[in-house]
């Protein structure tokens, strides 16, 4: 048995029993990964993977139980790794942050600077992507950190924190007429509407909002960031539904930006980790200049238990 066999494995999982994907992410030829299938097969004395002909359907029982032995086997190996370059040299390397591109424009400025006036040879890469992207980088390894409103705390795989919690905000021209008496969806479900794409930025919260109050919003065009959202408002397509932290008035000038809390539930950007993901010391120090209650011995006590 040997790594190799062992990343085919989950790499057959991960592509769908596709071994011509398989090889081409592994930077293999077809007929080795089906070589080092069998060659596994036959030291263990179990078939792994249920077939038709040539191809692979997917994995028998007991292939169900090694693939979850294989990716904590992986994990562990590259946590080795993580672990030697924590001590060969604590103040060097490199933190991949996963987040949406409202987190990275609004939220994380301040938290970056501050991180990077305290670690400056750490390479912190920031990945942005929708939440079912960043669940997955999370899953495969590839970040350690994700950041986002959605989806993070469905995975029971992940240990997920509160970040800081907000509210949705209505952004219009200056002048317009729903500045004139109090908010109401009833008045919002009359005007054209621009706000975030379905599974972004609490999108999932505005239509619930509209739908208990039985109500259907004239929604003319929907955008994944609010930069997009407040541009088309300026032109006068819409009237916009943002976050609220995504409103800067010296930027924004020729916009107003309406409370809209009482008409939708309050959201929650989370902080999300990988069970047995090995942190370096400075992933402890990016989250706690997030929230300066999660220090080290907290976060370890939650990826633990």
């Amino acid at each position: 048995m040997n790594f190799q066999q062992l990343r085919i494995i989950r790499e057959a999982v991960q592509q769908n029993f596709n071994l011509t994907e398989v090889a081409a992410a592994l930077f293999t030829s077809q007929s080795g990964v089906s070589k080092h299938i069998k060659d596994l097969e036959d030291e263990l004395g179990v078939e792994l993977f249920v077939r038709r002909g040539k191809r692979l359907l997917g994995l028998t029982a007991p292939g169900k139980e090694l693939a979850i032995i294989v990716e904590r086997m992986l994990l562990d190996a590259k946590n080795i790794k993580r672990l030697a370059d924590q001590f060969a040299d604590a103040e060097a390397g490199q933190l991949t942050v996963a987040t949406t591109h409202t987190q990275a424009r609004y939220a994380l400025p301040q938290v970056v600077a501050r991180f990077k006036a305290a670690f400056p040879k750490v390479h912190l890469v920031l990945l942005q992507a929708n939440p079912a992207e960043i669940v997955s980088l999370l899953q495969s390894g590839e970040a350690d950190i994700g950041i986002a409103t959605e989806a993070l705390d469905q995975d029971p795989g992940f240990v997920t924190f509160p970040f800081y919690g907000w509210h949705h905000s209505v952004v219009l021209p200056e002048g317009h007429a729903l500045t004139q008496a109090p908010l109401t969806l009833e008045a919002l479900a009359e005007q054209p509407l621009i706000t975030y794409h379905e599974g972004y930025t609490g999108r999932a919260r505005i239509d619930a909002a509209f739908a208990k109050a039985g109500l259907a919003p004239d929604i003319v065009m929907s955008a994944l960031d609010a930069d997009v959202i407040k541009t088309y408002v300026q032109v006068g397509l819409g009237v916009g539904i943002i976050a609220s932290m995504a409103f800067e008035p010296q930027r924004d000038q020729g916009l107003t930006l309406l409370d809209a809390s009482q008409l939708f539930p309050a959201n929650t950007t989370r902080l999300a980790l990988k069970r047995g993901h090995y942190l370096r010391g400075y992933a402890y120090r990016f989250l706690q200049e997030c929230v300066a209650e999660l220090n080290e011995e907290t976060v370890r006590a939650a990826l633990e238990a």
